[in-house]
């Protein structure tokens, strides 16, 4: 399977849906409250339409696979995250651009989403390596990554300019195919303990 197509994945704890103007409202409403801080990226309320037709121009573009995370247990659509940086020649794909809501956070979402992606992108893509990247400073990031089992490449010094002019340092994780079977069995006994 591509790591461009576009799939349902749903596991006990949340369904990631292809992203579509449908789930604007839902998106919006769990974007409320979040703390918006300068390393960032997640859309306020009034832009998720934007963000949403970003997301989708990407994806017809072949850079990007997004999904709507809806959690199961309240049928709410909490957040969203992606496949991005698609190299699909090389089976190589980054898990970026996820927000989750308040709501939602310090539950086991993330990391029921994390399995369904990693789980799809190994098992059904083929991938040869899967890529996270965060900013320098975002340190909450930084260890979600770390828990999930992926093993930090380097930092890329001033790889990008934010919208303020700062210069971001991004962190670049990955996890490769040989490490997805202990990777897979600590998400999975995580999720067991709840």
């Amino acid at each position: 399977m591509l790591l461009t197509s576009p799939v349902t994945l749903e596991n006990a704890h949340v369904r990631l849906e292809p992203l579509s103007p449908v789930h604007e409202a839902d998106l919006a409403a769990a974007a409320a409250g979040l703390e918006h801080t300068w390393y960032t990226s997640v859309p306020r309320p009034e832009g998720i339409a934007a963000d949403i037709a970003q997301r989708l121009a990407w994806r017809d573009e072949g850079h990007m696979n997004p999904w709507a995370v809806r959690r199961l247990d309240t049928g709410r659509v909490i957040g969203t995250t992606t496949f991005c940086n698609i190299d699909q020649a090389n089976r190589h794909v980054e898990i970026g651009h996820t927000w989750i809501g308040l709501e939602a956070q310090r539950t086991a979402v993330n990391t029921a989403a994390k399995l369904l992606l990693l789980t799809h992108a190994f098992e059904q893509c083929d991938a040869i390596a899967v890529e996270f990247r965060t900013h320098w400073h975002n340190r909450q990031s930084r260890a979600a990554i770390a828990r999930l089992g992926a093993k930090q490449d380097g930092v890329l010094r001033n790889h990008r300019l934010g919208p303020d002019g700062t210069l971001r340092d991004t962190v670049v994780f990955s996890i490769l195919p040989t490490e997805w079977p202990a990777v897979r069995l600590d998400l999975t006994e995580r999720l067991a303990r709840g």
